[in-house]
């Protein structure tokens, strides 16, 4: 992989993960897929490994992960989800084809067989954004509290209590200006 890329966000639950590959929405947005070969890296970490992506894959993707994240806002927000969204949604799952497959411990993985074709692909992170906003999951939908970020993310802790799509970025960041902002009022507090 390239170097002169921004480096991945990667978490747990596919469909979520998928859409962090635009982050900084509100802000300075950071494109994570700028490329067809990017994607073809994304895929591949996650296990969808597949030979290539043109142009117009790549801007199927992209219309998959916005799609993915409007309806994933709407379903934090308890809003009613955008037809337009779901109705790519379901169009890529549709789409593809994709085995899931049981491993020896015991959990899912999609395979996708040897011709595998960016649409299978997408037709797998589909098929997870499906059973996520549908509340299949032990877990629930929220949003990023990094104002610039926004990104829905899956809570999985014990108190669906989570703040941020990721602590390590968003959730320093946070702190980091708090901290920051207290120094500047009471400068002498850090000694």
């Amino acid at each position: 992989m390239r170097s002169d890329f921004p480096e991945f966000r990667l978490g747990k639950v596919l469909a979520t993960s998928f859409t962090g590959t635009l982050s900084e929405r509100h802000g300075d947005a950071v494109e994570r897929i700028p490329t067809p070969q990017r994607l073809v890296d994304w895929l591949a970490v996650y296990d969808l490994a597949v030979d290539s992506c043109t142009t117009a894959q790549l801007g199927l993707a992209r219309e998959l992960r916005e799609s993915i994240h409007a309806a994933a806002t709407a379903a934090a927000l308890q809003e009613a989800l955008p037809a337009p969204a779901v109705q790519v949604i379901n169009d890529r799952s549709a789409q593809g084809r994709a085995a899931a497959a049981l491993t020896s411990e015991g959990g899912r993985r999609w395979q996708l067989g040897p011709a595998s074709r960016v649409e299978d692909a997408l037709s797998v992170i589909a098929a997870d954004a499906i059973s996520v906003i549908a509340g299949e999951r032990d877990g629930k939908l929220a949003l990023c509290a990094s104002p610039t970020c926004r990104a829905a993310f899956f809570d999985t802790s014990q108190s669906r209590t989570r703040r941020w799509c990721d602590m390590n970025t968003c959730g320093n960041r946070q702190k980091k200006a708090r901290f920051l902002a207290n120094q500047r009022k009471n400068p002498g507090s850090a000694e």
